[in-house]
């Protein structure tokens, strides 16, 4: 059974940098979507980037565009999200999210969250000076 384990959250200042990590355990990404999603106290849960894990194809939310960067290791069987020049608005817990598409070689950062099967249990992100 496939398991998500994000880490890297934690309290950041405005214009710094985190890097979270989505560590997959009990099988291989290989042919899955992976989505981060961010959902913000009283907002909706939002899918901001997205890789396919065997194409490497990438894609991101305008609200990231720029400032955060997703990238896979397959030896690790993990998905980073680099965020960079980190806003208020970006404080958050975020989600790493798995959708099974062999099909598939791109993926769309705000694609169908019902997609995604397969969720992590979150790490917050907190940007404050």
């Amino acid at each position: 059974q496939l398991q998500l384990v994000e880490s890297g959250g934690g309290l950041v200042q405005p214009g710094g940098s985190l890097r979270l990590s989505c560590v997959a355990s009990g099988g291989t990404l290989d042919y899955y979507i992976i989505n981060w999603f961010r959902q913000a106290p009283g907002e909706e849960r939002e899918g901001i980037s997205c890789i396919n894990f065997q194409t490497d194809a990438r894609n991101y939310a305008d609200s990231v565009w720029g400032r955060f960067r997703i990238s896979r290791d397959k030896s690790k069987n993990t998905v980073y999200l680099q965020m960079n020049n980190v806003k208020a608005e970006d404080t958050a817990i975020y989600y790493c999210a798995a959708d099974w598409n062999p099909n598939s070689r791109i993926c769309l950062a705000d694609g169908d969250k019902g997609r995604y099967g397969l969720w992590g249990q979150g790490t917050q992100v907190t940007v404050s000076s």
